[in-house]
């Protein structure tokens, strides 16, 4: 790190600590996490106290973020379980498969008039980057135990498939972008490695790892502390191994997650369809959310602070409508004559926040040298700031509400929509899964 990397790491070291000494309490108040970190990373930035900015700190900035999305991709593809939607699998299936689509199309088609410093790759850059959504910001909100376990699934289930989802495309944008480092491979030499290649070293790593450990646990070869480890090390070789043949890390992180989930668990034969894969995979999710939480404050120090001096009337306005009619209008046509209430649909389309993916999928443009970068640098940090703070205080109340609402409407329509899905999850999941 600049001279100031001292300072810095004792900045947010306190910052860490301080919010985990009182995270229950914010938390009940509507204060996140990702609030916290991305005020305290302003304050150090560079329009504040200056310990940390982008042009001295690319290289430590980057390696956190990665890491931090590899990780979470991870873990998100590892705790997968399709147990839970088979009854409810129409609510994640439609938004990934309208509700995408049509969030990506119409942020383009926004971007054209009010962003028209631009080009049309560039704008579709922009909506790409902005399309997935990101559980951590609204965590009151999306897994709130009054709301329906269909919503709460559905939205979960969202956020860890989006991204999955959006990489591809980005990575083949950005190579496509004249003046990136990417740019050097072509569009058709980026589909290779990221369809391709990083698929491929993320099934070899996660399925040969999951098979070694569920081997090694029946031979009693393997400690209680080294089994948690073990999938850090999966996580982190995959990605990397993508890394140094130009691939995607994130591509291959989350394919080694899910393969490794897979190769772990027993099979439907064995009697039980849930294994330790939990418990084998605390180190990664607690090593993710402390990354995830420092991504954030990296965020607010290099990208969302410098943003904030760059204002206009063109970026706030777009930040606006990407997080309400982009958001709300796929979701609505996604559902369409899917039987679930509007309070639902409205609830669905609000908690569609952006956070991480969009967070390094915008910081690694944003040090590119890509004429375009500083622009779309610029209204991705303002959209993703926004919904940090719109999203994060809104959670806890609507939660509320809406759960209110959902019991209610449960009590008096037993034939509702989403109660019905409810009842038909419960009576499917296992019982050590009811317990929890």
């Amino acid at each position: 790190m600049s001279g100031n990397g001292g300072w810095a790491v004792a900045a947010v070291a306190a910052v860490t600590g301080g919010y985990a000494l009182v995270s229950r309490r914010l938390t009940a108040r509507s204060v996140s996490a990702p609030m916290v970190f991305t005020a305290a990373g302003v304050l150090i930035g560079p329009v504040g106290l200056g310990l940390l900015d982008l042009q001295h700190d690319t290289g430590p900035v980057l390696t956190l973020v990665e890491a931090a999305l590899a990780l979470v991709l991870f873990s998100d593809a590892a705790t997968v379980r399709s147990e839970e939607f088979r009854s409810g699998w129409f609510f994640p299936a439609r938004l990934l498969a309208v509700g995408l689509p049509l969030t990506i199309a119409g942020g383009a088609l926004l971007a054209w008039p009010l962003l028209p410093g631009l080009s049309g790759w560039e704008v579709l850059l922009v909506a790409v980057i902005l399309a997935p959504t990101d559980a951590s910001v609204s965590k009151s909100a999306v897994f709130a135990p009054r709301i329906p376990a269909v919503v709460r699934h559905g939205l979960n289930a969202e956020c860890g498939l989006n991204e999955c989802l959006v990489l591809p495309l980005f990575a083949v944008l950005l190579a496509g972008l004249p003046g990136t480092a990417a740019a050097h491979q072509g569009v058709l030499g980026t589909l290779q490695r990221v369809l391709l290649l990083s698929p491929a070293l993320g099934l070899a790593v996660g399925g040969v790892g999951g098979w070694l450990l569920r081997r090694s646990r029946a031979a009693d070869r393997i400690t209680h502390d080294w089994r948690r480890i073990l999938p850090l090390a999966l996580a982190t070789g995959a990605g990397a191994l993508a890394a140094v043949t130009e691939g995607s890390p994130f591509v291959a992180a989350w394919v080694a997650g899910f393969v490794f989930s897979v190769a772990l668990r027993p099979t439907a034969r064995s009697g039980t369809e849930r294994d330790g894969a939990d418990d084998t995979l605390d180190a990664v999710e607690h090593l993710a959310t402390l990354l995830a939480a420092l991504s954030f404050l990296v965020f607010g120090a290099v990208l969302l602070g410098p943003a904030l001096t760059r204002l206009s009337w063109h970026a706030v306005g777009y930040a606006v409508l990407s997080l309400t009619v982009v958001r709300l209008l796929p979701t609505a046509l996604a559902f369409v004559g899917s039987g679930l209430r509007a309070p639902t649909v409205l609830y669905t389309a609000w908690f569609g926040s952006r956070g991480l993916p969009s967070l390094v999928l915008g910081l690694l443009v944003a040090t590119e040298a890509a004429p375009g970068a500083l622009p779309t640098g610029t209204v991705v940090a303002l959209t993703i700031g926004l919904s940090i703070l719109l999203h994060g205080l809104s959670s806890v109340v609507l939660a509320d509400r809406y759960g209110r609402w959902y019991e209610g409407a449960a009590a008096r329509e037993p034939s509702l929509r989403e109660s019905v899905t409810d009842r038909l999850l419960d009576e499917r999941r296992p019982a050590e899964w009811k317990s929890e």
